[in-house]
């Protein structure tokens, strides 16, 4: 791993080339909204059509200073239909950025060919738009999707794995970048899961 260069902030992996700076906003509000928003060249996605009792739970985006933010997370916390609590982290990210893989558990940036083969999984309405999504393996203690939403993979985790079955139900992804001004969010304790990966692949 290579230190960044002098107009850069991003590090130099043999392996995987550029590794992007991960940001995981410390406090929430429509503060770190606003943030991540001024930074996002993709969508910033949050859902609704949840249960009660779920909440924001943090904001986090991957990018370079110069070039902005390339993949964006944004994670929720509440109750999980089948008892307990639950995390569920949504990243939309340009290929090869690494992000939503890494918070699913697996060793590449993307998840592979072949994913999408036979049937979808799940559906969610991305930006009004039916999107389908696949279950691939990850880790042990997540539930792990991915799709393409706007021509970007659009990746949803949810932990504990048994709390997977969140993405059965109808649900929608709204782009905050076209939420109006007076948005209105609940906001919770921020969650560990934003930041359960190292600031760069190995």
């Amino acid at each position: 791993m290579r230190p960044p260069g002098l107009w850069s902030s991003a590090w130099q992996c043999p392996r995987h080339g550029i590794v992007h700076p991960y940001t995981v906003l410390s406090h929430l509000g429509t503060d770190a909204i606003d943030h991540v928003l001024g930074r996002a060249k993709v969508p910033v996605w949050m859902p609704h059509g949840l249960r009660y009792g779920w909440v924001c739970s943090g904001v986090g985006y991957a990018g370079d200073e110069r070039t902005g933010a390339n993949a964006t997370a944004t994670c929720l916390s509440g109750p999980s239909p089948l008892g307990g609590p639950a995390d569920l982290l949504i990243v939309a990210e340009e290929p090869g950025i690494g992000l939503g893989a890494r918070h699913a558990g697996l060793a590449e940036p993307d998840p592979g060919d072949g994913f999408d083969a036979g049937p979808p999984h799940a559906k969610v309405n991305a930006a009004a738009h039916p999107t389908a999504l696949w279950s691939v393996p990850g880790g042990e203690d997540r539930a792990v999707f991915v799709g393409e939403a706007k021509g970007l993979w659009l990746w949803a985790v949810v932990w504990p794995a048994s709390a997977g079955v969140l993405m059965y139900d109808e649900m929608s992804l709204t782009d905050l970048r076209d939420w109006p001004d007076d948005l209105n969010l609940e906001f919770g304790s921020v969650s560990p899961r934003l930041s359960a990966i190292p600031q760069s692949r190995p």
